[in-house]
């Protein structure tokens, strides 16, 4: 299992998001495949805890890329419970994401940003709440992604779904935010659950 990386040893000042996204991912990289099973089971769980208090029947969630915590198992579990699940789509560089309905086992291709997507021109549907993979997060629940801007611009829109960031307990780090960034109402990790 990886270091767990400590607020105090981030270099005063923070390191900037593009060293803390090389560290996350290369701690990402190396969670041996036990560890990681282990890990996304104990999130899958926390995920699914979680939609029993809050019970959204549409859900956003992701297909996980880069290391990013695999739920396939709480999907497949909340599909049975009837929850509709759509998966983000790409429309622009510079536009909000959509969401398409999507069910487990459903085909899927990947696009341009090497997203997986559903094969079929499924609905367009929104979703009440959000699942976000998060590569790293901090104290007040905003988000490390990879740069895109994406999932800011898509809940800078309204309404607003409720959102539950989804990382590894070894992302919580320090940075600072951006003007443009938008804290997520939640972060369940492993081994906990972070509100801001």
């Amino acid at each position: 299992m990886p270091p767990r990386i400590a607020r105090d040893a981030i270099p005063v000042p923070m390191q900037n998001k593009l060293e803390l996204r090389r560290t996350l991912l290369a701690a990402r990289t190396a969670l041996a495949p036990d560890q990681r099973q282990l890990f996304d089971r104990r999130i899958g769980t926390k995920i699914l805890q979680w939609w029993r208090t809050e019970q959204p029947a549409t859900l956003g969630v992701y297909w996980p890329m880069r290391g990013e915590p695999d739920l396939h198992q709480a999907y497949a579990s909340l599909s049975e419970q009837g929850v509709q699940l759509a998966l983000p789509i790409i429309v622009g560089d510079t536009t909000p994401l959509q969401f398409v309905q999507w069910t487990p086992g459903e085909a899927l291709h990947k696009d341009r940003f090497g997203t997986s997507v559903p094969v079929a021109e499924n609905a367009l549907v929104q979703p009440q709440a959000l699942l976000i993979p998060c590569l790293g997060f901090n104290a007040e629940c905003f988000r490390l992604g990879y740069g895109g801007g994406f999932y800011d611009r898509t809940l800078a829109q309204q309404p607003r779904p409720r959102t539950l960031g989804v990382a590894y307990a070894f992302g919580e780090v320090d940075f600072a935010n951006e003007v443009y960034d938008i804290a997520l109402d939640m972060v369940i990790t492993e081994e906990g659950t972070f509100q801001p």
